[in-house]
């Protein structure tokens, strides 16, 4: 039987095709050797949520869907009117703290001018006393004098009532003087008290002036949130408010896209990790745009791996354990000298093939 002829065409195929294989291996392996790269990475940027400050029903919204907007630019306001009710009620009531704080001033003024008069009438009490006393004791003098010619029958018995009549006068005024001065010295410590008391109520007043101030501040600030702004330049998200709409503080409602930074988040297999530094440089190719390579640097790595920050971290302490291997973030930054234009076509969450230069 006659053999069948091999075809040469073939051969060469076969040949071609184990010759391709074994160069691409070849590459890829020497390649290995200095990059390690991965295909479980995306575009990141920052993403500015717009909260309001205050509740309240939106009045006008002054943008639409994916505007580019500047640091400043009013994107939408809340109705107003209940807030400046507020600053209006917290207005009268600083005139009205402010009012109660001058009553108090002028009620320790005429304190204080009572005060000044007690102390007089006490020092003048305290005088006429003194001059009482010397008198009291110049008729006493007299008396006794007087007492002893009496009882050698040598005055009248009316010239002897008259001397004891004046001492007793001397010392009756003596009396009464002292008591003015228990009565002025008691007006005086009252007066004093009293003092006090008016100027612990001028420290209250002075302090609900501060507190109805602080009222006022507040009220102004909230009528101020009542306008939201763009706190950065950038590109807003969808729109999902209307006027009518009820907003609540808190409340997240789109977002400003900040298209003039950008980085990668790369998810590297732990095993890949143990040559890489950060310092590194690294080409980005972006899925969106084949043909240009962005160039970047090897930033930082995260504390834990992906699965730990999950809302259900794996806990391997129950005993059903398989050994699945783990992927850590690692951020990589675009390098300034790439094309600004390009940097700006990124968009966060985009698709992207890093290459680590580790060597």
């Amino acid at each position: 039987m006659e053999k069948k002829k091999s075809n040469p065409k073939f051969i060469i195929i076969i040949v071609s095709l184990v010759l391709l294989g074994f160069a691409y291996g070849t590459y890829k392996y020497i390649h290995s050797l200095s990059h390690e790269g991965t295909d479980d990475a995306q575009v990141e940027k920052k993403m500015n949520p717009i909260i309001p400050r205050v509740s309240g029903y939106v009045s006008k919204v002054y943008i639409k869907d994916n505007d580019f907007v500047k640091k400043g630019d009013t994107l939408f306001t809340i109705d107003k009117r209940d807030y400046q009710l507020k600053i209006d009620e917290a207005t009268a009531n600083l005139a009205a703290a402010e009012g109660n704080f001058e009553v108090s001033k002028a009620d320790i003024g005429t304190i204080l001018a009572s005060i000044s008069v007690s102390d007089a009438n006490v020092k003048s009490a305290g005088g006429n006393i003194e001059s009482a006393k010397i008198k009291l004791g110049r008729m006493t003098s007299d008396f006794n004098r007087y007492n002893n010619l009496y009882q050698s029958h040598t005055i009248t018995k009316q010239q002897y009532e008259q001397a004891l009549a004046a001492k007793q006068e001397a010392e009756n005024q003596v009396r009464i003087l002292q008591q003015q001065e228990k009565a002025s010295a008691f007006q005086k410590s009252a007066t004093i008290a009293k003092s006090k008391v008016s100027s612990k109520q001028t420290d209250v007043a002075a302090a609900n002036i501060k507190r109805a101030q602080a009222l006022l501040d507040t009220a102004i600030l909230n009528l101020s949130y009542t306008v939201v702004t763009a706190a950065i330049d950038g590109q807003v998200s969808k729109i999902d408010i209307q006027p009518g709409q009820l907003v609540q503080p808190g409340q997240s409602l789109f977002y400003i896209i900040n298209n003039q930074e950008a980085w990668v988040i790369a998810n590297f297999k732990e095993t890949q990790l143990n040559k890489m530094v950060t310092g590194q440089k690294v080409t980005i190719k972006v899925d969106a745009y084949p043909d240009y390579d962005f160039k970047g640097t090897l930033t930082s790595f995260s504390p834990a791996t992906g699965s730990r920050f999950s809302i259900l971290p794996p806990d391997n302490a129950t005993g059903n354990f398989v050994k699945t291997i783990q992927r850590l973030p690692v951020k990589i930054s675009i390098d300034a000298d790439n094309d600004v234009e390009k940097i700006k076509l990124l968009r966060p969450g985009m698709n992207v093939d890093v290459d680590v230069h580790i060597k």
